[in-house]
């Protein structure tokens, strides 16, 4: 009988901790996974606030099975096939030849280096050819490392998740049937596991197709498709998985996979409302995870298994990659990158523990090994390729940089003026537009320019948004700006998005975007002001000349526009924040055609002129 009480104040300290995990690990920009684990061990086996096996029992199994189900759900909802277009032969590689030789390699490193059994070895290797998606993903949102090195990393990630499980299937049922019948037979466990693949794959693609063809005919409403896809893919994993264990785990990735390439006329809500669950999910599994170790468990860890993980860290993934991308186009340097980079994360966590129990069951030698030898695989790569991935990137000289570039979506003369004077500073600037007579007068001011739709576009290759340090949305349709600022906002952070207010009024745009200008002045406005002649001006900020001189020189109606910082840094004014301003920043304001530098300058010549006439 379950504590309700208990049970509710558990599974509030597991949302909290995971979610908390993650803040911190956002504001200090290191890999969350690990914090996360940290906080479940510490919940866990240190405090033992938490026992999942206990606290959930029977339960704990299914709920973790389910979560990762919705988990590569979403994970297959980001394979758009735009992304192959540079990446692809190296993801079919990775793939075709990558699993086979990983498996094989991650099988001898388990038997020889590890001292495992060759059946547990064989089923821990299919497992370990499975990356982490969900470390890969927001270790990849902290790098510039160009699209073909994130494309196939995410699409290994994803793709050969469910093929890792499947290969723990197989062998678990060749360790089955070898039990029960005294000899292997390859060939009819073989033909189980592809036929069971086949059918789960098929369901799932049925079940995307139907998916993606009630939604845009109206046959569902808008408040229910985040509901229906929800209960469709739970309910496609359920059903794949009666057919076979863990093979629901092909339905719904390809599932993900059709509906990614197949338009669902849905709200930007339905795609937030799967990252926002995936998000809480991911948290949840990995303090539960975390939290089923015990002394007793972590004691079966044997100082051998070292030899294990320093031949998966420099021998099996190196050699795994490296043989795979020959005779391809894809650079050295970005092989070499790829080659160290395999975090893993909570499907091997998952997997890892599901089997581990059906073998101890079976009383196969070594299986108790497993749980420990998963958890410090996944706490040493994630440690070893998430806090290493910045400084390889840079040594291997693929790193492009904290993006600093600034996107305007919106072509006018407003705009466009302001685009001239940022690239003046050394800004490299985009002027976007979905009207190619408005971008002319981008490429007349010798502008970069894209024509597009910057909210399609920014989940595409067309643009690289990760370059850009800010966007203004400028667009004289303010449905548009208001369109740019909440679907982009969650992704590269509302602060870093300011919509120019389409007119007075902004209260409208409260808790949606920030407005440029302290003013709020409406495009229409600064659009008449500058054919009147206001321009831009830039001032440098000093210990003498400081923020205090530079407003007392400003005429009425003149405003600070941004602070660009010494490293680039571009922070702009707005209706609700005012950046800190120091010495050595350059301000950069809207003023009438006598800028502040002139009249300063034409201050500091009357007593040089009054001296003169004394003279």
């Amino acid at each position: 009988m379950f504590d309700l009480e208990s049970l509710i104040l558990k599974i509030a300290l597991i949302g909290v901790l995971g979610i908390g995990a993650q803040w911190i690990a956002w504001r200090i920009n290191k890999p969350a996974i690990g914090l996360m684990l940290l906080a479940g061990i510490l919940a866990g086996p240190v405090l033992g606030l938490i026992n999942p096996e206990k606290d959930f029992g029977d339960l704990l199994e299914p709920m973790v099975k389910l979560a990762v189900a919705v988990i590569l759900f979403e994970g297959g909802l980001s394979l758009n096939f735009k992304d192959l277009r540079h990446a692809g032969s190296g993801v079919l590689r990775l793939v075709i030849f990558g699993v086979p030789i990983g498996w094989a390699l991650g099988t001898a490193a388990l038997h020889y280096g590890a001292g495992l059994t060759l059946g547990v070895s064989a089923l821990f290797g299919g497992i370990l050819v499975v990356t982490g998606p969900t470390v890969i993903g927001p270790m990849l949102r902290s790098l510039r490392v160009g699209n073909r090195v994130r494309d196939i990393l995410k699409w290994e990630g994803i793709v050969n998740d469910p093929i890792g499980a499947l290969l723990a299937v197989g062998i678990f049922a060749a360790i089955q049937y070898g039990q029960t019948h005294g000899n292997v037979d390859v060939a009819e466990v073989a033909f189980n596991v592809l036929g069971a693949t086949y059918l789960a794959g098929m369901i799932g693609a049925i079940l995307g197709w139907g998916l993606t063809w009630l939604f845009p005919r109206g046959l569902v409403p808008e408040f229910l498709k985040a509901p229906i896809l929800f209960i469709t893919v739970i309910a496609g994993f359920v059903g794949a998985d009666l057919i076979m264990h863990e093979s629901g785990l092909v339905t719904v990735t390809v599932m993900g996979l059709v509906m990614a390439n197949r338009p669902t006329f849905s709200s930007k809500a339905l795609r937030r409302f799967k990252e926002d669950l995936t998000v809480l999910l991911i948290s949840g599994v990995f303090i539960l995870l975390a939290a089923t170790l015990d002394w007793e468990t972590i004691q079966n860890f044997q100082g051998r298994f070292l030899i294990f993980l320093i031949l998966l860290l420099f021998v099996v993934r190196p050699l795994t990659v490296l043989i795979s991308l020959l005779f391809t186009k894809i650079p050295w340097r970005e092989r070499l990158f790829i080659a160290w980079i395999a975090p893993r994360g909570v499907v091997a966590i998952a997997v890892t523990s599901l089997f581990a129990i059906r073998l101890v069951d079976l009383g196969y030698e070594g299986a108790d090994a497993l749980i420990p030898l998963v958890f410090a695989v996944v706490i040493v790569t994630i440690i070893a390729h998430g806090f290493s991935a910045p400084r390889v990137a840079k040594w291997l000289d693929i790193d492009q940089g904290p993006g600093r570039s600034v996107l305007i979506a919106g072509a006018n003369r407003f705009s466009v003026a302001l685009a001239q004077t940022l690239k003046k500073q050394g800004i490299d600037v985009t002027v976007a537009d979905q009207n190619r007579t408005a971008l002319r007068l981008a490429k007349s001011a010798e502008l970069q320019s894209y024509y597009g739709d910057v909210v399609e576009e920014a989940h595409g290759q067309d643009i690289d948004m990760g370059s850009f340090q800010h966007i203004v949305a400028a667009a004289d349709n303010d449905a548009e700006n208001r369109l740019i600022a909440s679907d982009l906002g969650p992704e590269m952070g509302f602060e870093q998005i300011t919509i120019i207010a389409g007119d007075a009024d902004d209260t409208r745009y409260r808790g949606r975007a920030r407005v440029l200008l302290q003013s709020g002045r409406h495009l229409d406005e600064l659009e008449a002001l500058v054919r009147d002649g206001w321009v831009f001006s830039c001032t440098n900020i000093t210990e003498k000349f400081g923020w205090k001189e530079f407003l007392a020189n400003l005429d009425e109606d003149e405003e600070a526009v941004a602070i660009l910082k010494a490293d680039k840094r571009l922070l702009l004014f707005t209706t609700d924040t005012q950046p800190p301003v120091e010495p050595e920043d350059l301000v950069i304001s809207f003023v009438r055609p006598d800028s502040p530098e002139e009249r300063k300058a034409a201050r500091e010549a009357k007593p040089a002129k009054n001296d003169q006439k004394e003279g």
